[in-house]
């Protein structure tokens, strides 16, 4: 396998990238300078560096911003949507991935916590728990409980419901039972209610690519 041939599997890996457009990937940093492409090296290099992981929420955040929303100048754990003290504790919404987390933020519709499953679960998939965060949904679900038998003027505002917002096409409906399926006892046991998207989002629709008018109306009639 040639240099070229070795870059084009490397960007048919991105997802929605098909072999032709991976191609033409490779083709146009040909045409660049050696300042463009020292650039970009450079830029990647910097997003692994400044970028993690929110203990919190599991998804992606750039490190700098979240010390600064938090008064402090070293480094964070938590990002700055789970340290934002004016966000409604009481409400998470589950969603797949962070390119739906910022569709959701998009909308200024919710002004509650996340939290990312790392992608949706697959319908014949055997293990989803390799898949997808299960492990980490379930020890969030043990601490819910476990704040709930605290005494009440230790505990955070209790959580009152958890809102599944996945795409509707087939592998979204299918996270969608699973999810649900995993909350209910714990919902049962801890008072707070599950609910869907309803009306706005059209059956097949991707969440990451519905505007900000379709996602608040899903969210109004979510049940």
């Amino acid at each position: 396998m040639d240099s070229i041939e070795r870059l084009t599997e490397f960007f048919r890996q991105f997802p929605g990238i098909g072999p032709r457009q991976a191609r033409r990937f490779v083709y146009f940093l040909l045409t660049r300078d050696r300042e463009y492409v020292k650039g970009l090296m450079e830029s990647v290099e910097k997003v692994r560096q400044s970028v993690s992981i929110c203990t919190s929420c599991f998804r992606f955040f750039t490190k700098e911003k979240a010390s600064i929303h938090a008064g402090v100048f070293s480094s964070s754990s938590i990002c700055q949507i789970c340290s934002d003290t004016s966000r409604d504790t009481s409400l998470r919404m589950i969603v797949a991935k962070d390119a739906d987390l910022e569709a959701v933020e998009k909308s200024h519709s919710y002004h509650g916590l996340y939290f990312v499953l790392g992608g949706n679960i697959p319908i014949l998939e055997k293990n989803p728990e390799q898949k997808v965060r299960l492990r980490e949904l379930n020890k969030l679900m043990e601490s819910v409980g476990n704040r709930a038998s605290e005494d009440k003027n230790n505990e955070p505002k209790k959580l009152k419901e958890i809102i599944l917002s996945f795409s509707t096409n087939s592998e979204g409906e299918h996270t969608t039972l699973t999810i649900k399926q995993i909350l209910e006892p714990f919902a049962e046991a801890n008072g707070f209610k599950v609910s869907i998207l309803g009306r706005g989002l059209s059956t097949g629709a991707e969440l990451e690519y519905s505007d900000g008018n379709t996602i608040s109306e899903a969210l109004k009639n979510r049940s």
